[in-house]
C-alpha cells in the first residue's frame, strides 16, 4: 500500500430513537455522522443504508439525510427497498452504509432470521457492484471483510460501553 488507511477508536453510547422506538441493533449515538464523514457523503447526498432497520428514526442531525434510503428484508420496517441484501443492490447512491447482523446468532433477533444471514464479504461485493469508481462503502461488523481491488480507506474500532464486544467499521473505495 502506498497510502495508510485511517485508523481510530470510537466510544459511543446507545442512541434513543425518535418516538422512543426500540430496536435490537439500532445505530449507536454518533455513529452515522462519523461513518458518513469517512464515506465522503454530505448530509444531502444520497446514502443507501443496507440492513437499514430503523435508520430513518435516528434522532441526531447529520446521521440520516433527506435523500437517504433504506434496504431491508423486514417488510414491517417499511424500507424503501424491501429485498434480501444477498441480492444485487439498487444503484444511484453516493455511498452505501451497511449494518447487518454480526452473526447467525444475532440474525436470529431479526424477523428474517438466521437462515437469511448476509455474510459481510458478499455484502461488500454487492455494494461495490452498485457504486461507481471513487465511491465508498462502509460496513460495521465483527469481521473485517476482504475487498480485493479496492482502496482500503479506514478501519475503526467501535465500542458501546464496557463489557461489550468491539465492532469494526471498515470503509472501502471502488477503484
Amino acid at each position: 500500500m502506498s497510502y495508510r488507511p485511517i485508523t481510530d477508536f470510537w466510544f459511543l453510547a446507545r442512541a434513543k430513537l425518535k418516538g422512543g422506538a426500540k430496536y435490537y441493533g439500532a445505530y449507536l449515538g454518533g455513529f452515522p455522522e462519523r461513518a458518513r464523514s469517512l464515506l465522503g457523503a454530505t448530509i444531502d447526498e444520497p446514502v443507501l443504508h443496507v440492513c437499514g432497520g430503523k435508520a430513518k428514526l435516528y434522532p441526531y442531525a447529520g446521521g440520516f439525510g433527506p435523500n437517504d434510503k433504506t434496504l431491508d428484508l423486514d417488510e414491517s420496517l417499511e424500507p424503501d427497498f424491501w429485498q434480501d441484501a444477498r441480492e444485487p443492490f439498487p444503484t444511484g447512491f453516493k455511498a452505501i452504509l451497511m449494518d447487518p447482523p454480526y452473526s447467525e446468532a444475532d440474525a436470529a433477533h431479526y424477523a428474517p432470521g438466521a437462515a437469511q444471514y448476509p455474510k459481510p464479504n458478499l455484502l461488500v461485493k454487492n455494494a461495490l457492484a452498485a457504486l461507481r469508481p471513487g465511491q465508498r462503502v462502509g460496513i460495521i461488523h465483527y469481521i473485517l471483510p476482504a475487498a480485493p481491488d479496492t482502496r482500503f480507506v479506514a478501519c475503526v474500532a467501535v465500542a458501546c460501553g464496557f463489557n461489550n464486544r468491539l465492532r469494526c467499521y471498515s470503509v472501502f473505495e471502488k477503484k
